[in-house]
């Protein structure tokens, strides 16, 4: 879980960064840095965990 909320918050100051120097604003920085990330730290969890459980089936397949 560690993993994830370091992932989360350099996804927000990259989020943020890149909106801001495309659109100069502080304020849609902000709204996408918090949306984009979130969303996308949620995925990554997901995506971990499935990542996990076929990994898994695998090792128990081969036995």
């Amino acid at each position: 879980m560690k993993k994830t909320a370091t992932f989360a918050v350099v996804h927000f100051c990259v989020a943020f960064g890149v909106t801001w120097l495309v659109t100069g604003s502080w304020v849609l920085g902000g709204m996408i840095a918090l949306l984009e990330p979130a969303a996308n730290t949620v995925a990554d969890f997901c995506h971990e965990k499935a990542w996990e459980a076929v990994q898994r089936r695998r090792t128990r397949l081969a036995t």
